[in-house]
């Protein structure tokens, strides 16, 4: 009874030695174990993205946000009249009352044209980076004659001489010049009108001219306007097409812009260069579901705009994050590796020896994201990797007491390494060329284990 006590548990240890099945679980639940650093590893660079993206908002906060313009609107006051019928006791009859009140009709322009054109770089801090510009807009256009008259509004109501013009924009903190707006030939200054919307920074901010001259108002014949604005920002500008007829030509030497809003430049004439981009956009008011005049309120029509993006390609905490993704790929393989030879060549590999060699792995991303927050990403991704490729090889070697299983290890982690190396950087093509590599992978695996007597259970 005593013996068959103690064959049974080195039975069983040795099925765990020798038994395939036993190793297969073994490793795959290891590899489950590992997931664990992986989650805390992602977490971790998650954290430190806020912390750039924290720093990148301060940054564009002290240089300048966004830019979004929204004008010029002509503003002109109009009278409008009610009655109330009064009953007199004593008279025994009603009288009328009239009262008047002064409300707004804005009027968009007939033609919108800006030239802009933007200066752009990038600013550091640390390994934080955001892309900023200085833009100066040219714009000009005119006004065309209200036509009120289909609102029920007389001309006779119209205060011409109350007239003034706005102009709306997301970033009055930027704006680095005067602000004037030439008309025919008078020119107005602008003041900011301040309105308590608990600063949603939805709403845009507004700019308001003068009264203007009754000669400058389009009475009788259209008037011309031009005006002149200089912008520090960041991230993006975009202009929403009020005119009839609206049109935008961009020039900047910013390299990787994207194109965002309700409508794309025209493909023909747009350039993008390593030196820059060029580009042209033309709205008709038959391509947007808004009208040239409203009365009472200016609505919000920032859903119509259109511009461009200044966008700092894939940074390095995003690469980071990218790599990461492929944790559970690099332990997978790895320890598949080592369970292929050793499955071959009859070594034993202990538990805890593919534990060590899995932590060693997951190492890896704590190294890339600390160095890459110093140096560059491909340094960092080559100290990184050359010293766990280095790490594993030389303990697999004290592991399989040879010298062409660790070499084929480290071979085989430099490869996987620089193959998620090349898939990160690969924008378009990432998925195609991730494809490939593991059916190229899956391919080599299923012709090594060929040989594999699986029955050995």
């Amino acid at each position: 009874m005593e013996q068959l006590q103690k064959l049974q548990p080195n039975k069983f240890g040795n099925w765990l030695k020798t038994s395939i099945t036993a190793r297969m679980l073994m490793v795959g639940f290891l590899v489950l174990i590992l997931l664990i650093p992986l989650s805390f590893i992602e977490s971790l660079i998650f954290e430190r993205s806020m912390r750039q993206q924290d720093v990148v908002n301060e940054i564009n906060d002290k240089w300048g946000n966004h830019v979004m313009l929204y004008g010029p609107i002509l503003k002109l006051p109009y009278k409008t009249y009610s009655e109330t019928k009064t009953f007199n006791e004593q008279t025994k009859t009603y009288f009328t009352e009239t009262t008047s009140e002064i409300k707004y009709a804005y009027i968009f322009p007939e033609s919108l044209s800006s030239e802009v054109d933007v200066d752009s770089k990038s600013l550091n801090r640390n390994n934080y980076e955001s892309a900023v510009y200085t833009a100066n807009m040219d714009f000009n256009g005119n006004f065309p004659i209200p036509n009120l008259k289909i609102k029920d509004i007389k001309d006779e109501d119209i205060l011409w001489n109350k007239a003034t013009i706005l102009i709306k924009t997301s970033n009055l903190k930027g704006i680095k010049n005067e602000m004037s707006l030439k008309l025919n030939d008078s020119t107005y200054s602008f003041e900011t009108n301040f309105k308590n919307n608990s600063r949603n920074s939805s709403q845009l901010d507004e700019l308001e001219s003068g009264f203007l001259k009754e000669t400058d108002v389009p009475k009788s014949a259209n008037t011309n306007f031009s005006f002149h604005m200089t912008f520090n920002g960041s991230q993006n500008i975009q202009l929403i097409p009020i005119g009839k007829t609206t049109t935008m030509h961009m020039t900047s030497n910013w390299a990787n812009p994207s194109f965002i809003g309700n409508f794309l430049p025209n493909d023909e004439t747009k350039t993008i260069t390593d030196e820059g981009f060029e580009a042209d956009w033309k709205i008709l008011h038959i391509n947007r579901a808004f009208s040239q005049q409203y009365l009472n309120n200016v609505p919000d029509l920032q859903e119509f705009a259109f511009g461009t993006k200044f966008i700092v390609m894939v940074d390095e905490y995003q690469k980071s994050e990218r790599s990461a993704k492929y944790g559970f790929l690099v332990i997978g393989l790895t320890f598949l590796i080592f369970f292929l030879i050793q499955t071959m060549s009859n070594i034993h590999i202990h538990p805890f020896q593919y534990l060590m060699i899995g932590l060693a792995l997951t190492m890896f991303y704590t190294l890339l994201v600390s160095i890459s927050e110093h140096s560059n990403f491909l340094k960092a991704y080559l100290v990184a990797g050359i010293s766990v490729v280095t790490l594993i090889t030389l303990y697999s070697k004290s592991i399989l007491k040879t010298l062409k299983f660790p070499i084929l290890i480290g071979l085989s982690l430099t490869a996987l390494y620089t193959f998620i190396y090349v898939i990160i950087q690969l924008e378009n093509y990432a998925l195609l060329v991730g494809s490939i590599g593991l059916f190229i992978i899956l391919a080599t695996v299923m012709f090594v284990s060929r040989k594999i007597d699986w029955n050995n259970g």
